[in-house]
Parts: C-alpha cells; structure tokens; sequence
C-alpha cells in the first residue's frame, strides 16, 4: 500500500518512536493537532506497514546478558534448501537480535547476545551442528556507543 506521509504523520511517528507508551493526548498536544486526527493518522500508518509491532527495549546488561558477539560467517553454499535451513536455524535461536545478508566478502553478520562466552560457544556449537558454513568470525563488542531504533525523520 502506497502512503504519503505529510509533516504531521513525521511528528507522530517521531513521538511515537520515542516513546510509544505516551498517551494520544500529549502526542496530539506535541504535534499540535487534537487526539481524533492523531488517532486517524496512527491507524492509517498503521494499516500501510509504516508503523509495526509494539515492544519494550529491555536493558539486556540488567538482566545479565552481557556479551554482545558480531558474527560474521562466510559460506560456500547458496542453494535454497541451505539458504532455508540457515534461516530456520537463526529464527530458532533468541540469541540472535539481528541478523544480515551482506554484499562482499562476508555473506552473513550477525549480532547475538548472550550471557557470557561460555554461552557464545554453545550457541556456536549448535549453530554449526545444524548447517554447514566455511568460516566463522566471532567479535566480542567492547563497549556499545550508540544503539537506537528510531530512524531519522
């Protein structure tokens, strides 16, 4: 569905990437608009696909998952049937946050969280038990800078 998004739906969505739990009256007070039009315009940009799913950012150090690993893997295998079980692979795996098919000469980054390196490696370990891959790259993040879901509007 093709949606035009005008400078009011950019203010709603950016008070809306902000905080999503905010009520439609301070969005519409934020916005300069009342709480009926904010509303129309949230479930139109919701029926386009603009807006997706709801969720909460927990703080993943606070709950005791404090490595973050970027994987990167390189394969010699790009059939369907590999392609399907390595995704079936990923999407079976909390683990794993984000994952990225990528131009050049890495196939495939990964971003994994987990508790420790410990549980790195029996994330690991099953992973490559399931599918075949030709190289595996592990780096452990020392420190996140910047993390953010909120695009630029």
């Amino acid at each position: 569905m093709d949606v035009r998004i005008d400078e009011v739906d950019r203010k709603i969505l950016a008070q809306l990437q902000r905080d999503a739990s905010q009520s439609l009256d301070d969005i519409a007070r934020e916005v300069g608009s009342s709480k009926t039009p904010v509303w129309n315009r949230i479930r139109k940009l919701r029926e386009a696909g603009v807006i997706g799913q709801h969720t909460v950012v927990l703080d993943a150090d606070a709950l005791g998952f404090e490595a973050c690993f970027f994987v990167l893997i390189r394969t010699s295998e790009h059939e369907a049937d590999w392609q399907a079980s390595f995704l079936k692979a990923l999407q079976d795996r909390p683990e794993v946050q984000e994952a990225h098919r990528l131009a050049g000469d890495i196939d495939y980054i990964l971003k994994v969280r987990v508790k420790n390196a410990r549980a790195y490696d029996a994330f690991y370990q099953a992973l490559i038990s399931e599918v075949r891959v030709h190289n595996v790259t592990a780096l452990l993040s020392m420190e996140q800078i910047k993390s953010t879901t909120m695009l630029p509007l």
